[in-house]
């Protein structure tokens, strides 16, 4: 266990908040590790018992992080309403196909205050982003998105790391800001909310292409074509859509692409790194043993650019290995059998 030397948090004179995490996983334990650290109160709501239990004796994770102390000040619980009720800033990093369901739960107790969503991922069936759920489901709710290369393992060992706040309320985002800025976890903002979550969502399908391609053995040229194409077919899928275009040269779209598609802490790039060895998408994810946004983002997508007729040469590639039986040289084949031949998109002419 890694025992981390204290840093002083960079407040700038910020007020105290009592702030909820929802979601036992490694990234709602890191934001729940900053935000105590910076001196917030901090509740952390978990679904499992013993995870409770080891975060309030051990101060651990011990499932998705057990090399490292968490905050003592870190409370956990398992009462969903008694983690909320008194929150001023409730962070939810749940998987997206409980997503709704746990929003649901809460019953009216985020009326009028600032949710934040952490999830990178689509709804099935309605395609529905994160931050779309929060407004139809809550009242009178203050709603932002938090994106970008946020390797939750690099952030509770203190690696200087830069994140994304969306949202249109300035004080939303300035508050946020204020709670989790400190000497290494920086906090930029921007006003492009649908920009900065689809290009989170989206990012995951191609840090599985990457890592199915890193298990082959792919050359430093190969791996430079696969993400400045994967930027430039999620850019256009975005923008399609009504993504502003910029958003995606920033954190939450080049930024994450790039952390996600060459680490192997990235979960998505592991199940692709299980899939080029040849183990089936049942036992990737189970060697994993956490949620893989990618692969349902995949389905949403494929559906989606078909109904719209933009070009995903990697998305159509990518779906037919998983979900059609294809073999994975069909994948880079398609690519450059059929792939534009603009280079960059957007550009003013």
């Amino acid at each position: 266990m890694t025992d981390r030397p204290d840093s002083t948090a960079e407040h700038g004179g910020a007020s105290d908040y009592t702030i909820a995490v929802l979601g036992g996983g490694s990234f709602g334990t890191a934001l729940a590790d900053i935000s105590a650290t910076n001196g917030h109160r901090v509740k952390l709501w978990m679904r499992d018992a013993e995870q409770v239990r080891s975060i309030n004796d051990d101060h651990v994770n011990a499932r998705y992080l057990p090399e490292f102390n968490i905050h003592p000040s870190v409370t956990a619980d398992t009462d969903l309403a008694a983690v909320v009720s008194d929150a001023d800033i409730v962070f939810i990093a749940i998987p997206s196909k409980s997503f709704r369901e746990v929003v649901k739960k809460t019953g009216g107790l985020l009326s009028g205050k600032i949710v934040i969503s952490t999830t990178k991922g689509i709804e099935s069936v309605t395609f529905d982003l994160m931050s779309q759920i929060l407004h139809e489901e809550l009242d009178d709710a203050r709603i932002g998105v938090l994106s970008g290369p946020n390797l939750a393992r690099e952030i509770v060992a203190k690696a200087l790391t830069a994140t994304v706040i969306a949202s249109e309320d300035e004080d939303l985002c300035q508050m946020v800001q204020s709670v989790l800025h400190c000497d290494y976890f920086r906090v930029y903002s921007n006003t492009d909310v649908y920009g900065v979550e689809l290009a989170g969502a989206l990012k995951n399908i191609y840090a599985i292409v990457s890592g199915m391609g890193a298990a082959l053995g792919m050359g430093e040229n190969t791996k430079s074509m696969l993400i400045t194409r994967s930027l430039a077919e999620m850019s256009r899928f975005a923008v399609t859509l009504g993504a502003n275009p910029m958003t995606f040269l920033g954190l939450a779209g080049v930024g994450d692409l790039v952390a996600t598609c060459t680490s192997d802490l990235s979960r998505n790039f592991r199940v692709g790194y299980a899939l080029g060895e040849g183990f089936s998408l049942e036992e990737a994810e189970s060697r994993l043993g956490q949620v893989a946004e990618g692969v349902n983002t995949l389905k949403q997508v494929k559906q989606k650019a078909d109904e719209l007729g933009v070009y995903m040469p990697l998305v159509d590639g990518l779906y037919s290995i998983i979900f059609e039986g294809n073999g994975i040289d069909a994948l880079v084949k398609g690519m450059m059998l059929r792939e534009q031949k603009t280079d960059v998109e957007f550009m003013s002419r």
